[in-house]
């Protein structure tokens, strides 16, 4: 027999080997180098104009103010100007020097990294036209270009950024004095260069650092700014909760009490009275729950209302049930075709017309009134009026606040709705309401 010997299998690609510390950090370093200089190198991002909310703009006249925003063009433009007088002037190809120094100091206003490499690209062109006996590798004007350049896109960009084009300019000078070294001239600009630009960007940095602190303290006192308001007015709404609950929570546990222990109080009452206080409890108990529910929201932010239905346009009917039990004569006439409404429409037409009908019990008791609903192809239609109270009254009306018609603009301003109320020619009131609701069709929907 043979023996056959098993081959090694190479690990799968996602089990290599992982990299260095040292081999993930330079590849970080050129994917940012790459990101920051190479992406989108001359993409327009044009200066923006300088605030004029400081301590010293905003004294000025409105005109001077607005000329004030333009400052850093203003520099921008005038050092460009001098570059261009430095290299028309040193140079005995000023006629090129000049515009190919003092252009990339302009381009920094509308597209700071094309202006950098269009400044890196101009200092060898100088040097080749130019008297190379005033610098090498960068005569005065590319001299004062280039620095003028790195200073303006560090402003510009974020420091990262300034780093990478200091380290491409010492990248160049060291290429620069190994090819043609500087024995062949009266001088070596590199080590100025580097030295300048370094202090500067240093500079730069630290203001960079010391802006970004100051928007972070700004947006945190915002923030708290914020979360006291917040806190306000939580507690504002929670003290509001506690007046409610122990004012009218109060009152109203009393009189479901009361009116469940009234008829043990009188013997053998009649059957009428005996509805009246049972309808007075269940009024109590049911304005407790709601009382309760409403606190909830008041209390907390967070509050989640409890999963009961909402009342519709369906549960009219125990609502007229309810009304006529208290004495108010109430009918009710439904025009075309009942169909199913959107939930708020529903909600909001049943509150409106307990809204209107508790008007009518304080404001005119012992009258008639009349509820009317049509649904029309556009929408829904509502119309409560009530008579005149009768002159031989035994319940006096009750004075209102005015907050019940109040609420019901409220809810028909939210639906894009019309509502009008107002007096009737015989002494009575009216309501009347339009909610809109969209036609969907089969096609539509």
């Amino acid at each position: 027999m043979t023996e056959t010997t098993q081959m090694p299998t190479p690990p799968p690609r996602d089990e290599a080997k992982p990299r260095s510390p040292e081999f993930r950090l330079a590849a970080n370093a050129l994917r940012g180098l790459r990101q920051d200089l190479f992406h989108d190198a001359f993409a327009y991002r044009p200066l923006a104009r300088m605030s004029v909310d400081g301590p010293v703009t905003r004294r000025l006249p409105g005109r001077l103010r607005e000329y004030a925003a333009w400052t850093p063009h203003t520099l921008i433009t005038g050092i460009a100007v001098i570059t261009l007088f430095i290299g028309a002037v040193d140079n005995d190809a000023g006629v090129l020097i000049g515009p190919l120094t003092a252009f990339p100091v302009l381009l920094t206003m509308l597209r700071p990294i094309g202006a950098f490499w269009l400044s890196m690209a101009a200092a060898p062109v100088s040097q080749v036209f130019g008297d190379t006996m005033d610098g090498y590798p960068w005569l005065p004007a590319s001299f004062a270009c280039h620095l003028t350049v790195l200073t303006v896109v560090a402003i510009r960009t974020r420091p990262r950024t300034a780093g990478y084009m200091w380290a491409l300019t010492a990248v160049y000078g060291f290429v620069a004095d190994v090819m043609l070294g500087p024995s062949y001239y009266y001088g070596d600009d590199t080590a100025p260069m580097l030295v300048f630009s370094a202090l500067i960007l240093l500079v730069v940095a630290i203001w960079h650092t010391r802006r970004e602190a100051r928007q972070e303290v700004t947006a945190q006192q915002t923030v708290t700014a914020h979360e006291r308001s917040r806190r306000t007015r939580l507690e504002e709404r929670t003290n509001i909760a506690r007046e409610l609950h122990d004012v009218v929570a109060h009152h109203m546990s009393v009189v479901a009490i009361q009116a469940e222990a009234a008829p043990y109080r009188v013997e053998n009452p009649p059957p009428e009275l005996e509805r009246a206080f049972a309808t007075i409890r269940e009024n109590a108990v049911a304005a407790l729950t709601e009382l309760r529910r409403v606190l909830g929201v008041v209390r907390a932010e967070d509050y989640e209302a409890p999963d009961a239905p909402q009342p519709t346009l369906a549960d009219l009917d125990g609502l007229l049930a309810n009304v006529r039990d208290t004495g108010l004569s109430v009918e009710k006439t439904v025009t075309g075709a009942v169909r199913a409404l959107p939930q708020g429409v529903e909600l909001s037409a049943y509150r409106i017309v307990q809204e209107a009908l508790s008007n009518s019990l304080r404001h005119a008791p012992g009258a008639s009134a009349a509820v009317e609903i049509g649904y029309v192809l556009g929408g829904l239609g509502l119309r409560i009026v009530n008579g005149p109270p009768p002159a031989p009254s035994l319940v006096k009306p009750s004075p209102g606040a005015g907050h019940g018609i109040t609420g019901m603009r409220e809810r028909v301003t939210m639906l894009n709705g019309e509502m009008t109320a107002g007096p009737t020619d015989d002494g009575g009131y009216e309501v009347t309401v339009f909610l809109p609701v969209a036609v969907t069709t089969e096609d539509a929907s």
